[in-house]
């Protein structure tokens, strides 16, 4: 059989062996930022199982930046070198190594998930938050601080350096975490951005930031380098982010060198109202690909071959990108392909099995 999942997909000068990615996912696990034997296994274990492109987890760009103190970083030596291996493992074993660069905002200095996600004062390991307005998430979040233009610019700079670390590190693709109610998706929204300055008020300005910093970023990578970036295609609450200036800002990202849009939704409000169900997000993908005329990605609820492959045949999206399936089977693109009739090549330490 032809499979559009199992095609490779050209982004610049990089080529994935196929059209299966591993969605970023949080592991909570690191100290200092520094990655472990823990994520050169969970990385590398999807690597091995036949994804054609792994994105590591948001990747705090400064310690405040980061969601826990748990999460990773790249804001200095020890955590370049760091991952130095884990990338070369799952680039020995096909893939291609990615890395999603993120900065929480308002949602950071939180403890880690299976001890209640609360916010963290400093004298509980936690640090002052960020935000474009001083508006808490809930209150089970820390007040954030207004930043400053002087922070504003720090930021982007931080994101810059990131950037430049991650090509010292040996990944390959760089994506930009806009979603989920972090940093950059604050400042697009109109339910978190009450600033009255140049970056607030009109959409010109919310977007003015989050553009900012996907110039700069852009400027540091080497020109084949592929760019993705994450968003919230809408905040699913009235009166904030939607798809139509979803759209704008999508147009916007193409024009500054941006190669793929990875479509999410929600995160910023808990007053949020989702319609939960199997691919209630591919919509976003498909109409960001059809009217911003850019590459997309589809993720959210995606666990059967079939529907993956008939959401890219369909041209709903170019890109799936699995998440809790990839947790729960590490090894689903070598099941999909056998599932879907295609030949592909096993590692040959696990070809008994095949």
């Amino acid at each position: 059989m032809n499979s559009l999942l199992f095609s490779p997909l050209k982004l610049r000068s990089l080529t994935l062996k196929n059209r299966i990615a591993v969605s970023p996912m949080c592991q909570y696990s690191a100290k200092d930022g520094v990655p472990n034997s823990w994520h050169m296994v969970h990385l590398g274990s999807r690597a091995v199982g036949g994804a054609g492109l792994i994105i590591v987890e948001a990747t705090g760009v400064s310690p405040e930046a980061r969601i826990s103190p748990g999460d990773l970083g790249l804001w200095n030596d020890q955590q370049t070198e760091s991952f130095k291996p884990i990338v070369s493992f799952i680039k020995e074993n096909g893939a291609v190594a990615g890395i999603q660069l993120a900065h929480a905002g308002r949602k950071a200095s939180t403890d880690v998930p299976w001890r209640g996600g609360k916010g963290l004062t400093p004298q509980q390991e936690g640090w002052q938050t960020l935000a474009p307005s001083a508006i808490s998430y809930s209150d089970k979040y820390t007040m954030p601080k207004e930043m400053s233009t002087d922070e504003i610019e720090q930021m982007i700079q931080d994101f810059c350096s990131a950037t430049q670390r991650a090509i010292n590190a040996g990944f390959q693709v760089i994506e930009l975490h806009f979603a989920h109610g972090y940093l950059m998706h604050q400042f697009l929204s109109p339910l978190s951005n009450h600033r009255h300055d140049q970056y607030g008020g009109t959409l010109e300005n919310r977007m003015r930031m989050p553009l900012k910093v996907v110039e700069e970023v852009r400027k540091v990578m080497p020109s084949d380098m592929p760019l993705l970036v994450r968003i919230s295609a809408t905040d699913w609450a009235e009166g904030g982010w939607d798809l139509d200036q979803s759209l704008i800002f999508c147009q916007e990202l193409k024009t500054r060198g941006v190669d793929l849009i990875d479509c999410s939704s929600g995160g910023l409000t808990g007053a949020q109202k989702i319609a939960v169900g199997p691919h209630y997000q591919v919509p976003f993908a498909e109409a960001v690909k059809k009217e911003a005329d850019i590459l997309t990605g589809a993720v959210g609820l995606i666990t059967d071959p079939e529907a993956a492959e008939q959401i890219l045949t369909s041209g709903k999206a170019d890109l799936v990108l699995l998440a809790r399936e990839l947790l729960r089977d590490p090894y689903w693109p070598l099941h999909a392909a056998k599932k879907l009739g295609v030949e592909i090549t096993w590692p040959p330490q696990y070809e008994r099995a095949k």
